[in-house]
């Protein structure tokens, strides 16, 4: 019976789809926004979700799930506890940001922009885009 198993697998083991979400995690968490696919971007959300709930608490046991759950990078941990803990302390979830972007161009697939939801989205300015060249 296949109850409640809802995970993408991306052609993917078990432990190298770990590995995989856990790194778009940490880039996550340092860069506040990362590009990739629709769907890794949308796998990521409820791993990313998760950890900030965790995180929320604040006492050792929290810093060390997070630590285990980032793939041990110091980096990491400091910038969830310092910078993104604080940014989103007054909102009871959806932590997190999904924009589509279209298709890449060699392989179609769907790419996203996932970030977290306190930040800037970034939006065309027309002043300080470049005018189209006349022909």
């Amino acid at each position: 019976m296949r109850h409640r198993k809802n995970n993408v697998k991306f052609g993917r083991s078990k432990s190298h789809r770990e590995a995989l979400l856990a790194m778009l995690a940490v880039g996550l968490v340092k860069a506040k926004s990362i590009r990739t696919t629709l769907d890794k971007a949308k796998a990521v959300r409820p791993f990313v979700e998760k950890l900030v709930t965790v995180a929320r608490k604040g006492d050792v046991n929290a810093r060390r799930k997070v630590f285990a759950s980032l793939l041990q990078d110091d980096a990491a941990v400091k910038a969830m506890f310092d910078t993104v803990v604080p940014m989103l302390a007054g909102r009871n979830g959806g932590y997190t940001r999904i924009a589509k972007l279209g298709a890449r161009p060699h392989d179609g697939a769907e790419m996203a922009v996932i970030s977290w939801v306190d930040e800037p989205v970034a939006k065309k300015d027309p002043e300080t885009a470049p005018a189209p060249e006349a022909k």
